[in-house]
């Protein structure tokens, strides 16, 4: 079988996309041009550059790595029939001509044909409609649909890229966005900067060589410095290093990430939707009971049972758990049967001279009598069927005839041991949990109960909803029961309208529907093939603990990306402002390429990579763009009135015009990596320890970094590192009334018109900024 492809990027993808940046080529062009000129020393930026792609290449394939270790791990089998024997062997193992042994739960992994038995299937994944389909001998299967019930053996026709999944998948990846706040309002930056870094860079190389006379030296150098200072070059390496970080401390924990944006996804969550059954509970049913009605013949309901059993095509958990109950037999003649799909909740099987026997919910079964030792086991958490047997024709798509009631069947399904303490952690977190079970809801409530969950007292029977109800409903309510697959969807809908962010955990066929539906989807390891195949989450132990890591994962990364971007965006504001005044004043502008790369290492790179890393769980309440441009804003803003400032200054005599070896380009750059500075130190509000040291040593860093290269230039073979003057006791006098200027500037637009816009929910949870509660 052909190669499948993998949720993670190939290797060539990942050199491609850390490489073929706009921001790299817009960088290369501005290396060209200084090499043009033979400004050397102002090409260290490059090097910058090249160290980014190259750490960011290397956490990519890190991390790629580990998926592809987790995806062999999560890789579902298919069981074949080859000469006369049944073989489990991988997907991609499976060759045309195979027989492929299917039943209820498997995705189908290739287009097929049916040569026996019959199975009712799931297209949704191919087609949106959630509608059941069966399909008897002759009829074809595509490769992506899932087998709700039934068996069949099937001969395979295509398989790997030539079959009809794997060619509407590359036809979907062709036209569907990927859903990232991060990535998208980069790109947002990368256009606007686009936008304005080719048209200032003309009018300031033009207006340098015609309007001042500038030598091209000059020109190009000061061009070049205006130009880098608006590209927020690590940015987007920060973005994919932290995500791809979050990907290898999950993986370590055995979840696996299909998608690399919903971590991002996850940390604005804040309704969970959880399916019932074997989500939030083990799924290993188990028959506590089986109790008979007054006049029910024991013998003969033990042979119907028994007889029912070994013939049903059905084995979902449920089934199974019937099967470890009561004995087999094999004394009656089957003519027909029905099996179990979750839109009908019943299965039915007709044999020979007795009748036709019907094990389902209660309220398919007797939907006009209520049983008061019924209501007692579902309010007891107990999920309840009903065995009767009709004489009546019972046909699939029709109502269910008069049934004579035989027996309760009494199942329970402990709760996951974790499920109580990760349910109360996300409703500590702010995030509203919701179960959604196809179950009777008196039982899912009971369960929700038992789990803790907020309100699990205020219950909903769906099938009494219509669909103009369900946005009311899902404001209303907290437990779900009786929920067709489409209704999922529809609620996942409605809380989508209601501005909410959602992630759906499930782990079966049912569930498809509202995985695709959800911001963040996710299943279990012991899910069927297609929810785990659908899922951009994967929790590999089945381990439902581990969902509360993932959102904190998710909350770091968007906290930290965004703190460090209100750093980057200080110098991508001021520098489009500088160029700005510069144009319309004439004035060249003040700094050199290579200064401009201090600040890019020292006060950008340097303290937001590591600090990165720091835990963060506060919930997200903010957007990336907005919030970190109003913690930037102030700070450049600052920058662009104090040069006026300056300005103003040398308007009167007492500075000359900014370059090279001046005592002007001195005082400027002091002042903007003091402004950059005190943008480190607010992104490490509040601090801690590790805060702190970051925050210090940045600025020792900085000033000592001016220190050493004034040191050498005097000093050590007259190396001119940084092209700036050693600033004068005058210089330093103005430095210190400009920065007091710009500090004061910078506290009075953050306090008002930069002040940030609490949210209504944000006074529910007094939470710090180093994510504690």
């Amino acid at each position: 079988m052909k190669k499948q492809e993998t949720a993670a990027k190939t290797t060539a993808q990942i050199f491609r996309d850390n490489i073929c940046t706009l921001f790299n080529l817009l960088n290369l062009l501005i290396a060209i041009a200084l090499s043009v000129v033979h400004a050397w020393s102002n090409l260290f930026f490059i090097l910058v550059v090249a160290m980014n792609t190259i750490i960011g290449i290397a956490q990519e394939l890190k991390a790629k790595r580990l998926i592809e270790k987790l995806t062999l791990l999560s890789q579902p089998n298919a069981c074949v029939e080859r000469n006369g024997e049944a073989l489990s062997i991988p997907i991609a193992e499976v060759q045309e001509q195979d027989i492929l042994l299917l039943e209820s739960g498997n995705q189908i992994c290739a287009d097929a044909v049916v040569t026996s038995g019959g199975i009712e299937v799931n297209e949704s994944l191919l087609t949106g409609e959630s509608d059941a389909i069966f399909k008897k001998e002759g009829d074809a299967l595509l490769s992506g649909s899932s087998v709700i019930s039934g068996t069949c053996k099937a001969q395979v026709l295509r398989v790997g890229s030539d079959s009809y999944a794997s060619k509407l998948t590359k036809e979907a990846k062709k036209t569907k966005a990927m859903h990232s706040e991060l990535v998208g309002s980069m790109r947002k930056v990368t256009r606007l900067t686009s936008f304005c870094i080719v048209p200032l860079g003309i009018l300031l190389f033009l207006q340098a060589l015609l309007f001042r006379d500038s030598s091209l030296y000059d020109a190009v150098v000061g061009t070049s410095a205006g130009l880098l200072g608006m590209l927020p070059k690590g940015l987007y390496l920060l973005i994919s290093i932290s995500l791809a970080a979050g990907i290898i401390t999950l993986s370590k924990k055995n979840v696996l990430v299909q998608d690399l944006y919903s971590l991002e996804n996850l940390a604005h969550v804040d309704v969970l939707c959880l399916d019932k059954t074997g989500t939030l509970t083990e799924g290993k049913m188990q028959v506590e009971n089986a109790v008979l009605f007054p006049e029910t013949d024991k013998a003969l309901f033990q042979e119907w049972i028994g007889n029912f059993l070994t013939h049903t095509q059905d084995n979902n958990a449920t089934f199974q758990a019937m099967h470890g109950y009561f004995s087999g037999m094999d004394t009656l003649s089957v003519t027909e049967q029905i099996p179990f799909s979750s839109e009908r909740k019943w299965s039915a099987m007709t044999f020979s001279g007795v009748g036709t026997f019907v094990v389902g919910a209660p309220e398919k079964l007797c939907p006009d009598t209520t049983l008061p030792e019924l209501l007692e086991y579902q309010r007891a958490g107990k999920r309840v069927l009903l065995a009767g047997i009709t004489r009546q024709t019972v046909q699939k798509d029709q109502p269910m005839p008069a049934v004579q009631l035989l027996a309760m069947i009494v199942l329970t399904d402990p709760l996951r041991a974790n499920a109580a303490r990760t349910i109360a952690d996300f409703q500590r977190e702010g995030v509203s949990v919701k179960l959604i079970s196809g179950d009777n809801p008196v039982t899912a409530s009971a369960i929700a109960q038992q789990a803790g969950i907020l309100h699990g007292e205020r219950w909903v029977d769906m099938r009494a909803i219509d669909e103009s109800e369900i946005d009311a409903a899902a404001q209303q309510y907290t437990v779900f029961g009786r929920v067709t697959p489409q209704q999922k969807r529809q609620l996942i809908q409605a809380f989508h309208r209601q501005k909410h962010t959602v992630a759906m955990t499930g782990d079966g066929v049912n569930d498809l529907l509202a995985l695709k539906e959800a911001d963040c989807s996710i299943s279990v390891g012991q899910g069927s093939d297609a929810a785990r195949q659908t899922a951009q989450l994967v929790l590999l132990d089945s381990d439902f603990a581990v969902l509360k890591d993932v959102l904190l994962e998710g909350r770091r990364v968007v906290h930290n990306v965004t703190r460090s971007a209100g750093v980057f965006f200080i110098k991508t504001l001021y520098s489009v402002l500088l160029c700005a005044i510069c144009l319309l004043t004439n004035t060249p502008f003040p700094f050199v390429p290579i200064q401009i790369t201090l600040v890019d290492l020292i006060i950008e790179g340097y303290p937001s990579f590591f600090l990165s890393f720091l835990p963060d769980s506060r919930p997200v309440r903010t957007r990336f763009l907005p919030e970190a441009i109003r913690r930037a804003a102030p700070n450049a803003i600052a920058i662009g009135v104090c040069f006026l400032f300056y300005l103003l200054l040398h308007a009167m005599g007492l500075f000359d015009l900014s370059g090279e070896q001046t005592q002007a380009n001195a005082l400027l750059f002091l002042l903007i990596g003091t402004v950059g500075l005190l943008g480190v130190f607010k992104m490490c509000q509040p601090f801690t320890k590790i805060k702190a040291f970051f925050a210090v040593t940045s600025a020792v860093g900085f000033y000592a970094a001016i220190a050493l290269c004034l040191w050498l230039q005097d000093h050590l073979l007259h190396l001119d590192i940084l092209h700036l003057a050693v600033p004068t006791s005058t210089t330093l006098l103005f430095f210190v009334l400009l920065a007091i200027l710009a500090v004061l500037t910078e506290q009075i637009l953050s306090r008002t018109v930069f002040r940030r816009k609490e949210t209504a929910g944000a006074a529910a949870f007094q939470i710090d900024e180093s994510g504690d509660t």
